[in-house]
């Protein structure tokens, strides 16, 4: 049985670049959470936590202090929007957006590509 793991893609090392790389696949839309709602700060239109679904993400650890981590949502919408959500991850995540994240029912995780 061969229990050796694939290299992790270089895009996927670090936030920036793993951003960069949802951006080159058509994820453009910036977005954060306001008043219990996802905000695209690109178009300026709002989302229930029912009109989007969750279709990747990707955690990441602060290079010099594990402890500062971050955990990046890639997220589309109904109307078909396609963007990203960052939040920080653990103690240092925004309750609000972690509160919306908990509503969005289909979050899953994609095997890396």
């Amino acid at each position: 049985m061969n229990t050796q793991t694939a290299p992790t893609p270089a895009y996927l090392k670090t936030l920036v670049d793993c951003l960069a790389r949802m951006r080159q696949d058509g994820y453009t839309e910036d977005f954060t959470v306001k008043e219990d709602q996802l905000l695209s700060y690109t178009t300026g239109k709002t989302y229930t936590a029912e009109q989007v679904k969750i279709v990747n993400f990707f955690r990441f650890e602060g290079q010099t202090d594990p402890a500062d981590a971050s955990i990046m949502y890639v997220i589309e919408a109904r109307d078909g929007a396609k963007g990203t959500l960052v939040d920080g991850y653990g103690p240092s995540s925004e309750p609000d957006t972690s509160e919306f994240i908990l509503k969005v029912e289909n979050m899953e995780k994609k095997a890396k590509s």
